[in-house]
């Protein structure tokens, strides 16, 4: 038997991993920087796997299992330690946050093998991944806030890593400060529990709220299940703090793929599920949880249809998917939201990767306007990313039917569900479903326009950027560099990724495929092997269990119907995008005004600058700037120093080097003695 698990190590690697190229990488070559980046990403996912091993031996009652450092803060009778835990949650995370993240960066051996700031890159990525478990192994509030504020500092280092491009300079400070605000109420939140608790950890504070009642009108709880939302709004992309997201494309794709399928967008709902003993006893802000969860899946979707940047669409596409999974927890489904997270990961990080592999094979170009027919040119990035979209979509059996399904059938049958959840959201997967193979029939369909682009701009493609990568074309199958002869060229014919970056495919494509088994459902002969796994953790309810067992029909019926509204999607794009390509311009005539706002994503960028940014620059610079510190501040200590020069030159003037003067002062002050004088006498 192990005496204990040696938690710290799986976070402490990649950190050791970003100290060593952050301080010597500049000196290293890229091999040597692929080394150590690699090393500390890939121990801390063999450690975790050992970690998992060790788990699985735990008895019930060790589980969870925590590891103590000391205490980390003390004042007066509040104290946090700087503890670790794992249970089934973290468990889950973990594996998906160091698998996941670790193939992403082998993927950047290749991707990155010819960009500037090499070791810079893999600093960064390795500093992303020690925040993100420290956020997942935190047994408190304030160490997940630690890891919670580090991986938003991370994701600013990475969204702006092309920092000389003005736009990649103002995404991350977008993403930063837009994160900020969500914060801000998380760090209520926690305020809100030291002073009802006085502690920040996990076990007491749950153990202190399941020995109170379900609220039945907003109170404590209600308002830190708010409040906790609000900072998942922010890190998760939420309605209304979603619009950062979007902009992070303008990272390279692997940091699209790390932030958007396995790390920062799903902190967010970590934390909900984490904290689902709150949610329980607090519906009104359970009900927040799913409300925002559901508008915002069919927000995004209806953005996605109209996108052209392939990225953006996945990025749309992230937003919407990540509204599923705060449906699946806002309706009491957190294993259903956590199965979802899981599988998303796989097929999200392929659908990126994937993509990348296609900017990669177009020397940067990002407009699917300009692919089509490619494949036939990349057939390994083809194939892998056909098993993500049809994942994505729903299809039985891919990973995505069975997570999606099974939030759908939760939104409708859980005593907190709905059928407006279950109808909003069947929509959004039809959406989901059309989106993603209008993506998959204009990139790999039809034949290829990019040649017909050659010359046009500034010598092809070569030096098209639309958004998000400076990605040149010195990459080649063989893994050479013989770019420069395509630069040359202007435009060239697409070309396979290296084995470096198809590798990670490959295994990506593998798990979008049979990544959701483990919750085949009860009502199609499986035992929902995760949902029980999940249960210790996340206080699933037998009675819904019991109901789900006589509904089977019914669970089926629905899965039916999500299968039919997936093949609809399939059906659509198919026929607007590969039959009748002339479809997609008369539907957005016809459609006017509408497709022009959704196109230009409902606005709302344009609201909050009118409505936020732009007066808060005014009051800024007319009132903060010009009125209080050039105004008072300024005004006041320039006004003291005129009056102390004014006093000065007139006692300046006295000292003339005069002898009358003098004399005559010497009289003066004479008189003025013996006037004083006589007055005190005569008193």
């Amino acid at each position: 038997m192990h005496t204990t698990m040696q938690l710290w190590l799986i976070p402490i690697l990649p950190l050791a991993g970003c100290a060593i190229n952050g301080l010597f990488g500049r000196r290293y070559s890229n091999v040597m920087v692929t080394l150590v980046a690699l090393l500390g990403s890939g121990a801390a996912f063999a450690w975790a796997l050992v970690v998992a091993m060790r788990f699985a031996a735990l008895s019930a009652s060790a589980i969870p299992y925590n590891e103590s450092y000391g205490t980390w803060l003390r004042a007066g009778d509040f104290s946090v330690p700087f503890g670790l835990m794992v249970d089934q949650l973290t468990l889950v995370m973990l594996l998906v946050v160091t698998g996941v993240g670790f193939l992403i960066h082998i993927y950047s051996v290749g991707y990155m093998a010819h960009e500037g700031g090499y070791y810079r890159f893999f600093s960064y990525l390795n500093l992303f991944m020690f925040f993100m478990l420290t956020l997942v192994l935190a047994n408190n509030y304030l160490l997940m806030f630690v890891g919670w504020e580090g991986v938003g500092l991370a994701s600013y280092l990475l969204i702006g890593f092309f920092f000389v491009r003005d736009s990649a300079a103002s995404a991350g400070k977008k993403a930063f400060i837009v994160n900020r605000i969500g914060d801000f109420g998380f760090l209520i939140a926690l305020f809100l529990l030291i002073r009802q608790f006085n502690t920040l950890t996990f076990a007491a504070i749950f153990s202190h709220v399941s020995d109170l009642p379900v609220e039945q009108h907003a109170g404590l709880l209600t308002a830190v299940g708010m409040l906790l939302m609000v900072g998942a709004c922010g890190k998760s992309a939420q309605l209304p703090l979603y619009v950062w997201l979007p902009d992070a494309m303008e990272g390279p794709t692997p940091v699209s793929a790390l932030i958007h399928a396995a790390t920062m967008v799903t902190a967010g709902v970590y934390m909900v599920t984490r904290s689902n003993p709150i949610f329980y006893r607090a519906p009104d802000a359970l009900l927040m949880v799913a409300v925002i969860g559901t508008l915002t899946a069919l927000f995004a979707a209806t953005i996605g249809i109209t996108q052209n940047d392939i990225k953006r669409v996945l990025a749309y596409s992230t937003v919407s998917q990540l509204g599923y999974m705060f449906m699946g927890a806002g309706v009491a489904a957190f294993s259903a939201g956590i199965f979802h997270l899981m599988t998303h990961a796989f097929f999200k990080a392929l659908l990126f990767l994937g993509a990348g592999s296609v900017i990669h094979a177009l020397g940067g170009e990002q407009d699917m306007r300009n692919m089509g027919g490619l494949r036939r040119y990349i057939p390994y990035t083809f194939w892998t990313m056909t098993a993500a979209t049809f994942a994505i979509a729903g299809f039985f059996p891919f990973a995505g039917f069975f997570s999606k399904d099974e939030i759908l059938w939760q939104a409708l049958s859980s005593e907190h569900g709905s059928t407006w959840f279950w109808a909003i959201g069947a929509l959004t997967a039809f959406i989901t479903s059309f989106y993603m193979f209008r993506l998959w029939f204009m990139t790999f369909f039809g034949e290829y326009r990019g040649a017909a682009q050659a010359g046009s701009e500034h010598g092809g493609h070569g030096h098209h950027v639309p958004s998000g990568d400076s990605h040149t074309v010195a990459h080649a199958s063989s893994g050479t560099a013989h770019g420069s002869t395509h630069e040359a060229q202007g435009h060239h014919t697409p070309h396979e990724s290296p084995w470096v970056m198809l590798g990670p495919l490959v295994v990506l494509a593998i798990l979008s495929v049979i990544g959701g088994w483990i919750g085949w459902p009860q009502a199609i002969g499986g035992s929902n092997h995760f949902e029980h796994f999940l249960a210790p953790v996340v206080s699933f309810h037998a009675e819904q269990a019991a109901v789900s067992e006589v509904e089977h029909g019914k669970e089926l019926l629905f899965a039916a119907i999500s299968l039919v509204l997936a093949f609809a999607g399939l059906f659509f794009a198919w026929l607007f995008y590969y039959k009748r390509r002339d479809l997609p311009e008369k539907a957005s005539a016809w459609f006017g005004m509408v497709y022009r706002l959704v196109r230009d994503k409902y606005r709302i960028d344009e609201l909050y600058a009118a409505l936020f940014v732009q007066p808060l620059i005014n009051g800024s610079s007319k009132l903060l700037w010009r009125g209080i510190d050039v105004g008072t501040i300024d005004g006041a200590i320039n006004a003291s120093a005129r009056g102390a020069q004014e006093v000065s030159d007139g006692m300046r003037h006295m000292q003339s080097g005069n002898i009358r003067s003098y004399a005559g002062w010497i009289a003066l002050g004479a008189v003025a003695i013996v006037i004083y004088m006589l007055v005190v006498g005569a008193r």
